[in-house]
């Protein structure tokens, strides 16, 4: 096969994850084909349906992946759903931002792993903000960082408690305290 056919292919997510991975072994070198294999395999995961594609042949390509120069790619798998917890303890230490910060975003992220990030620089809390999974204690932190954008991704996150979103619906800041009461408001109608 011919680098430009595989491109071509690559541009295809319902292409079988065999022939995925045939391309990926082949062009392993090719930083463009990497990346679109990385690609690829983005597009085939759903935030909505966590499970959808998930395969042994997949978890390979993402540890494959986690491993490649290429930035993007490292990207891909850091905010990858499939993407395995060792994995991303690995990419947490990322000499990227951008891929720690997806490290910090993903669901799956270990706890501890995201203990560890909560130090890290603006970017990656973040990511730490709007993940479901960080613990209330470090959301009970951020939302009082100074960032307006990690208070107001606090007051979206879903696993923030009612006390912290009372918190925040006094923010000085009106989208983040706008945020905080409609999330209260919605909590409040479930009841």
């Amino acid at each position: 096969m011919d680098r430009e056919k595989a491109l071509e292919l690559l541009d295809d997510k319902t292409l079988p994850l065999e022939k995925v991975k045939e391309i990926f072994y082949t062009f392993k070198s090719d930083m463009e084909v990497v990346g679109m294999v990385a690609m690829n395999l983005s597009l085939r995961t759903s935030v909505y349906d966590r499970e959808k594609e998930k395969s042994p042949v997949m978890t390979e390509l993402l540890i494959e992946l986690s491993n490649v120069e290429d930035m993007g790619s490292r990207w891909a798998v850091a905010k990858n759903p499939h993407t395995p917890a060792e994995v991303l303890e690995k990419l947490s230490h990322d000499e990227i931002n951008l891929v720690r910060a997806l490290v910090a975003t993903n669901p799956n992220t270990p706890i501890n792993v995201l203990q560890n990030l909560f130090s890290d620089e603006k970017i990656v809390r973040d990511g730490l903000s709007g993940n479901p999974t960080t613990p209330v204690k470090l959301l009970n932190i951020l939302a009082d960082d100074k960032d307006k954008m990690v208070r107001l991704r606090v007051a979206e996150n879903p696993s923030t408690t009612e006390e912290i979103l009372k918190k925040l619906s006094n923010d000085p800041d009106q989208d983040v305290s706008k945020a905080a009461q409609i999330r209260l408001e919605k909590k409040n109608e479930k009841r």
